[in-house]
């Protein structure tokens, strides 16, 4: 598909609006944005529908050609909503005003996840135009992935019927590198909890106090650095129970991406690299489990000194996980490994939030090969790159739960894209290469 200035405008329309479902006072514009999305599909040539949930609404858009005939059926998955996004966090513009720099796209949602799902919505519409798609096709686009997708698998299991499909499409995913077509086979899962101290009633004076009464961010520093162990390895008690052993062909797969330590290092802008012993830095990224830290509250924040033994300390912890583990079985010894290190000098609160399952899709079975012609195709005949992916997309185990069926991960996402960070960006002429990419996986899927 010609990428037009009409279709360049529409993008920047769909990324004007500030979908940040983390915080409430943007409910309008996601409201907003599931009506524009749903518009852009009626004009497609697709019927769609807005389906309320208790958060963010769902937009579904549907086309079938018709017919007595059995054609495959094909169900693509993306979201509108955005991670939030503020000039205090480094961005150097309006993070929901886009402007293009260097042949990038760069906005809040430019690459995660408005760019690649605009790109499939390019590849149909072209089809319908030119006669209609290879299969028939499904579109599900959410609100809530950014927080967990709390309410997307209640609207499967209520459409279930309508939602039926031979095998569902996600591009939220990262390419091995430019022009470098990958097909994600893996997801990391995720647990993520809470943990809170409290120490005294209230702030008290270091002066006063100091000495006499524990300081909780102390406290709380301690059961931190106690996640690891010295090698680097997650040190809580079971964690690598249920770990997959990774098949000698994926550390080869692993190998031929030719992603050198350097250039995570470089992607990341870190002075140095770090990690569990034996595994390379793009194996631990998606073969591997983890603990993170993501943040950390406690005692004066503000300028200057202020000399206080702050009353409470908390900490937002994420442990990705890798097949076989459960993110609940995860949350339980985390839970029990803080509560049994943290002594009794302070009160401790540990509390479970959004969880995801991890994914293991064998590329060479089902869809896979299908997948591989396709991507193939799409890049001009060149090699397909086969990706372990560290990130967590929660809807896909529901997909195979719910719909019983398996997704195949093609992301347009780039890895310096910076999807989550200050000036996010998105190649515009990937909006292209993707629609091509839609067009070659239908077709190649509909002669399976």
């Amino acid at each position: 598909m010609p990428l037009t200035e009409s279709v360049k405008a529409d993008y920047f329309d769909f990324l004007r609006f500030p979908t940040v479902s983390a915080d409430p006072a943007r409910d309008q514009a996601m409201r907003d944005c599931a009506s524009w999305l749903e518009k852009k599909f009626v004009g497609m040539g697709l019927e769609a529908e807005i389906v309320a949930t208790a958060g963010a609404p769902v937009v579904l858009a549907k086309w079938s050609k018709g017919g007595s005939g059995k054609r495959r059926k094909v169900l693509i998955y993306g979201h509108y909503d955005v991670q939030p996004a503020e000039m205090g966090d480094g961005w150097t513009g309006d993070p929901f005003e886009p402007r293009m720099l260097d042949g990038m796209v760069v906005a809040r949602g430019s690459t995660d996840n408005k760019g690649q799902i605009f790109a499939h919505m390019l590849g149909v519409a072209e089809a319908i135009r030119e006669g209609g798609a290879a299969t028939d096709v499904i579109f599900v686009v959410e609100g809530e992935e950014e927080v967990g997708s709390d309410n997307l698998e209640g609207v499967l299991r209520k459409r279930k019927e309508d939602l039926q499909c031979d095998v569902a499409i996600i591009s939220d995913t990262n390419m091995a590198g430019p022009d470098r077509p990958t097909l994600t086979y893996g997801l990391r899962g995720i647990a993520a909890l809470e943990v809170e101290l409290t120490g005294p009633s209230h702030d008290l004076h270091s002066g006063v106090y100091g000495g006499a009464v524990v300081n909780p961010i102390t406290v709380l520093t301690r059961l931190l650095a106690g996640l690891h162990d010295e090698k680097g390895r997650v040190a809580i008690p079971g964690f690598y129970k249920r770990v997959r052993k990774v098949a000698a062909w994926e550390r080869k797969a692993a190998k031929d991406l030719k992603v050198s330590d350097a250039e995570v290092r470089r992607q990341a802008g870190s002075p140095a690299l770090a990690g569990e012993p034996g595994f390379s830095a793009i194996e631990r990224i998606g073969m591997r489990p983890t603990a993170e830290v993501n943040g950390i509250t406690g005692g004066y924040q503000g300028p200057g000194p202020k000399t206080v033994l702050p009353s409470k300390a908390s900490a937002k912890l994420t442990f990705r996980l890798v097949p076989h583990q459960d993110p609940r079985e995860i949350a339980r010894l985390v839970q029990k490994d803080l509560k049994k290190r943290c002594p009794k000098t302070v009160k401790i609160k540990v509390t479970p939030q959004h969880g995801g399952f991890p994914y293991f899709c064998d590329p060479k079975k089902g869809f896979g090969p299908a997948a591989s012609r396709a991507l193939s195709q799409a890049w001009d005949g060149k090699k397909v790159n086969y990706l372990l992916e560290g990130g967590t997309i929660p809807i896909v185990s529901v997909i195979k739960k719910v719909l019983g069926v398996e997704t195949l991960l093609v992301g347009l996402s780039l890895p310096d894209c910076r999807a989550h960070g200050p000036d996010e960006t998105f190649p515009i002429g990937y909006l292209e290469r993707g629609a091509r990419m839609n067009r070659a996986l239908l077709r190649e899927i509909s002669e399976v």
